[in-house]
């Protein structure tokens, strides 16, 4: 039966010439159910599905009476989740590739009653009726496709249904080829984007299929297998596929717990061989985990489901508002079962279900946060920490500045607490250094040698602030000839002490030190020793000969 003609691509559909066709009423059916989130190539089978859909109709005859349905987009675990969203009429093309494009996936496959509902939109036993249907999935809604197949093409008129299995297996395509073969369409494979275009072409066009290659084929022998485990995200969801889940198989503890590790496998297509006995089996993604017994044998393949319980979130920390994600920024995460980790950047990972305590580290600014995810669920989050940056120097004196990598900077809050204590923000060393800081009130403390002075500043989100810290400091040489030790002291305080700045074991001492008034005390090799008094100033180099 010859539906109409659709092109692959804008390029194709000039080349091919569409049927008179406009008494004939058809509906698309777009699967939506979750499992449309695995990737090929890089790129979710949604996308693929969607850019095909409008490369194809792109070429579709404005005459053409038809429709779109959608399933599995709006809830988890619902099998009437089954939306006519453009109804059969002539010109819809834009209206369907718009429809498909604010499809989110995330429930089930409940295929046969959506070939079911769009046979009846089509009255089907008045008119001829035509159902192109796209799915990756079989029938997960306890219902018989065949048995729907056959019972649709008695009643209708002119019925047939053409299916496009999408990235199925050949035991998985067998299960929906039924729905074609009992109405007379086809049923068409298709693994990656390309094929996908060529197969929605045939699959409405009634045209043949390319020839197939002219080699051989070589039959791969089959893999003898006992254990092939499924797991789930949550309950009532398609089952995982593409995705890096890890298998780990366990002896029964005296507590009925894993015991000793036996074997790994990786992935979602596990069939190996294992052998017969009592286990637990753990399925680890990401850092969700669940885990069940199992029970082994040699004659029966174990087909274990295992409910992980988990979401997927995507994590972007961002330092201001408007900005781009910060490679560099450390995410904390604290997940409900008391396990946590540490990534660094835009994080994209699986969790366990439930709230998930998040410390977003950006420089020395640090933002508390939450997110929450349900089973089954994908939750993706921008954190603005909001952030801004302090670049701090220090200068000898004011316009000279102090070129030394020795230079070491601390950051406190500017405000004390109770005992007088400041709360610390971080630290570095150079003579250019930044803090990213969250806003509020600050004091940089600049120490170079024996000066040490601190600056107040403010820090406002998204905007930088240079800090200089004026040590209002200046170089003291001291060369004492003969000498074994030489120690630069401060003037008497009102008790007549001195404050000592330390010493050198050595003939000549350069010290930074804060303007001001100095005493030298020179130890000689024979244990006598002389003194001297020195005034330093700020931005100036003092020498003293002490002999």
């Amino acid at each position: 039966m010859r539906l109409f003609r659709l092109a692959a691509t804008l390029a194709t559909a000039a080349l091919l010439t569409l049927p008179a066709i406009a008494a004939e009423r058809a509906m698309l059916i777009l699967d939506a159910s979750g499992s449309m989130w695995a990737q090929i190539e890089g790129k979710t089978r949604i996308e693929i599905a969607r850019d095909s859909l409008a490369q194809v109709l792109a070429g579709v005859d404005p005459n053409v009476t038809l429709g779109f349905m959608a399933y599995g987009h709006r809830t988890k675990g619902d099998c009437a989740d089954i939306e006519l969203m453009v109804e059969p009429d002539t010109g819809t093309a834009d209206r369907i590739v718009s429809a498909a494009m604010s499809l989110n996936p995330r429930g089930k496959t409940p295929l046969s009653a959506a070939v079911r509902q769009a046979a009846e939109d089509l009255k089907y036993t008045e008119d001829k009726a035509s159902i192109v249907l796209i799915t990756d999935g079989i029938e997960t809604c306890e219902a018989d496709p065949c048995a729907l197949a056959s019972e649709l093409e008695a009643a209708g008129v002119d019925f047939t249904v053409n299916v496009v299995g999408f990235g199925l297996s050949k035991e998985e395509g067998a299960a929906v080829q039924c729905l074609a073969d009992n109405t007379g369409g086809k049923y068409l494979s298709a693994g990656d984007a390309d094929a996908l275009k060529n197969a929605i072409d045939i699959a409405v066009n009634d045209a043949p299929p390319a020839p197939p290659p002219v080699d051989e084929p070589v039959e791969e022998p089959v893999a003898e297998f006992n254990f092939a485990p499924i797991a789930y995200l949550s309950e009532g969801d398609d089952a995982l596929i593409d995705t890096n889940i890890v298998w780990e198989l366990s002896t029964v503890g005296e507590d009925g717990k894993a015991g000793n590790w036996i074997r790994t496998e990786y992935g979602t297509d596990v069939k190996v061989a294992v052998e017969p006995g009592d286990y637990i089996l753990t399925a680890h993604l990401d850092y969700a985990h669940a885990e069940m017994p199992v029970t082994i044998t040699a004659n029966e393949v174990a087909k274990p489901e295992l409910t992980i319980n988990a979401g997927h979130v995507t994590l972007r920390p961002i330092a201001y508002e408007g900005g781009e994600p910060d490679a560099n920024a450390s995410v904390y995460m604290e997940f409900p079962d008391g396990n946590s980790t540490t990534y660094y950047g835009e994080t994209t990972l699986y969790i366990p279900a439930g709230e998930t305590k998040l410390t977003i580290g950006i420089g020395a600014a640090k933002l508390v946060d939450t997110v929450t995810v349900a089973a089954g669920e994908r939750v993706s989050k921008d954190i603005v920490v909001g952030v801004g940056r302090a670049n701090v120097t220090a200068s000898y004196v004011e316009g000279m500045k102090v070129e030394d990598g020795n230079l070491f900077v601390e950051i406190f809050g500017a405000k004390k607490d109770i005992q007088g204590n400041r709360e610390g923000f971080g630290y570095n060393y150079g003579a250019d250094t930044a803090f990213d800081l969250l806003p509020g009130d600050y004091v940089a403390v600049a120490s170079f040698d024996a000066a040490r002075t601190e600056t107040p500043f403010t820090v406002k989100a998204g905007e930088a602030v240079d800090v200089v810290v004026n040590l209002d400091a200046g170089v003291l040489f001291i060369e004492a000839p003969g000498a074994s030790y030489i120690e630069v002291l401060g003037k008497k305080d009102i008790q007549g002490n001195r404050k000592s700045f330390s010493g050198v074991y050595d003939v000549t001492s350069t010290r930074t030190l804060a303007a001001g008034d100095y005493h030298i005390l020179v130890t000689l090799e024979d244990q006598s020793s002389k003194e001297a008094d020195v005034v330093v100033t700020a931005g100036e180099r003092t020498e003293i000969k002490v002999e």
